[in-house]
């Protein structure tokens, strides 16, 4: 017994070496392999990372990535990769390009795959994934490339990854703790319910359920960071969101909370249930026509607190309503042009408080098209262009103010104020000038005088 002992134990070690060296030669030396001894090597020496344990991906770590966190769905992910056939056959690589591949992880931009293995590993990490075709290419394969039914390997390396930016100035990031169920989100007008705990510099300020309409979160104390992710989630969804202060309490901060100004905020958001409001398309013009009294009301009075964004909301809603709607009769058609004309000069005027000049003209524009002479569009536009320092295309319009209506003081002012403008830039265009034919007369005379020494 002792004899046959010794001689199992030698031919376990002998078999457990020969497998090392087959995955060793398999993923580092191309050994050529059938899909069934690549899953027994790579099972020996990994781990199965999908969710039901199919082996459909199977993960072995060959350099250890940073500790700490792990990506999380919808993050943005940076990562190095090589794919080859079982054959050893390379079919891409992304360090051949010398470029790196971004995608947004767990969002079904890339392979399932990939999806599973990229959320599994840390930054700095570098691992082999052995992927079945369910997981991969699946039955049609690639043409050119992947033969059908094929498992692959994938070779990568997490380089960086970051939340996913919901707005173009990253004033809100999400990360995605849970994901959600189906694909619908709610909208603008939307009743939500949800679970907050917002936090500033690790400190809980607030933890608590609350109810409230998608556009109107100001009213319920919810930031506005919060109330604009909400079209973004889905139900069930838990995710954490980082918001700048333009997205959390601002400038003035939050008295309530211990909040103080210009302090970036943190909140764990769960969307436990919400009803969607009816699209434009489901409402007849008659439905919309008595909804925007009210949405004109709710963006007045947010324009009123200062709160420009969450105005702006309810502005964009009116055009979203009616800008393609033409009425029946001349008195619905001047109603309806009367509501979109107001609700531009409203966004305008929201935009020019925000500091967002370009988006002041374009709305201006808006109405200007609708009614060359409207004398506030006509000053609005030229307020945007002069602090935009377009002093000649501001004095147009602030000439055009007055052709309208000569009595308009504030036109009158600002076209002098254009004047002075235009005069101190063309000063500062001659010392410029001057300094720069200055310095070529001095560059020229040092030139000439090495001419003459030499």
């Amino acid at each position: 017994n002792v004899i046959f002992s010794d001689m199992l134990f030698v031919v376990l070690r002998l078999l457990t070496r020969r497998l090392v060296h087959v995955f060793q030669m398999t993923t580092d030396q191309d050994l050529p392999m059938d899909a069934q001894s690549a899953t027994a090597v790579f099972a020996a020496k990994g781990i199965d990372v999908t969710p039901n344990k199919d082996q459909g991906v199977i993960k072995v770590v060959k350099h250890p990535g940073l500790d700490g966190e792990r990506p999380m769905i919808g993050d943005r992910v940076t990562v190095h990769y090589s794919g080859k056939l079982l054959s050893g056959k390379k079919f891409d690589c992304s360090r051949d390009r010398k470029e790196p591949f971004c995608f947004n992880v767990g969002k079904g931009q890339v392979l399932r795959a990939w999806d599973i293995g990229v959320l599994s590993m840390q930054k700095g990490e570098v691992c082999t994934f052995l992927c079945k075709p369910d997981y991969a290419y699946g039955p049609a394969g690639n043409p050119n490339k992947i033969p059908p039914s094929s498992t692959v390997i994938f070779e990568m390396e997490l380089l960086k990854f970051e939340g996913e930016m919901l707005t173009d100035d990253g004033g809100i990031v999400r990360r995605i703790k849970v994901k959600g169920d189906g694909y619908s989100n709610p909208n603008d007008g939307a009743s939500v319910d949800v679970h907050l705990e917002g936090s500033c510099g690790g400190r809980l300020f607030d933890s608590r359920d609350v109810s409230f309409i998608v556009g109107e979160g100001e009213d319920k104390g919810v930031p506005l960071g919060v109330d604009r992710a909400m079209d973004k989630m889905q139900k069930g969804e838990c995710c954490i969101l980082y918001l700048k202060p333009k997205y959390g309490f601002g400038s003035e901060g939050k008295a309530e909370y211990k909040i103080g100004p210009d302090k970036d905020v943190v909140y764990e958001v769960t969307l436990k249930d919400f009803q969607r409001a009816k699209e434009s398309w489901e409402m007849d013009l008659n439905e919309k026509l008595d909804l925007v009294v009210g949405v004109k009301h709710k963006g007045n009075q947010y324009f009123k607190a200062g709160r420009y964004y969450q105005a702006l909301v309810q502005y964009q809603r009116i055009i979203c309503w009616l800008e393609m709607e033409c009425g029946t009769g001349r008195e619905q058609q001047k109603r309806i042009q009367d509501f979109v004309l107001t609700a531009h000069l409203n966004l305008a005027l929201c935009f020019l408080r925000i500091k967002e000049f370009s988006q002041v003209v374009e709305n201006c524009n808006k109405v200007i098209e609708l009614d060359e002479n409207n004398e506030k569009a006509l000053y609005r536009r030229g307020e945007a262009r002069l602090l935009r320092n377009e002093f000649s295309l501001a004095m147009e319009d602030f000439q055009q103010v007055l052709q309208v209506n000569p009595s308009n003081r504030a036109a009158r002012a600002q076209i002098s104020n254009c004047q002075n403008k235009i005069k101190e830039h063309h000063e500062q265009d001659k010392k410029t000038y001057a300094n720069m034919f200055q310095k070529f007369a001095e560059r020229d005379a040092k030139v000439c005088k090495c001419t003459v020494l030499g």
